[in-house]
């Protein structure tokens, strides 16, 4: 799911550079400045989903 989020953001991100021809340095820096502070802000729920992935994979492994 976040894999499909970050694939499907990035790809936004691509087809919007590509589509303006008046893009500048001052929007493209904008643009990433808020995608590194979305990521930030829920860095924690990530860790969150990843840990727990993490932990029904290793319980299943170990109920083997």
């Amino acid at each position: 799911m976040i894999k499909e989020l970050m694939q499907s953001g990035k790809k936004l991100v691509l087809d919007f550079v590509e589509e303006e021809d008046g893009l500048g340095v001052v929007e493209l820096v904008l643009i990433i400045v808020i995608l590194i502070g979305l990521v930030i802000l829920f860095k924690g729920e990530v860790e969150k989903f990843i840990q727990g992935l993490f932990k029904k994979a290793t319980g299943k492994t170990d109920a083997l």
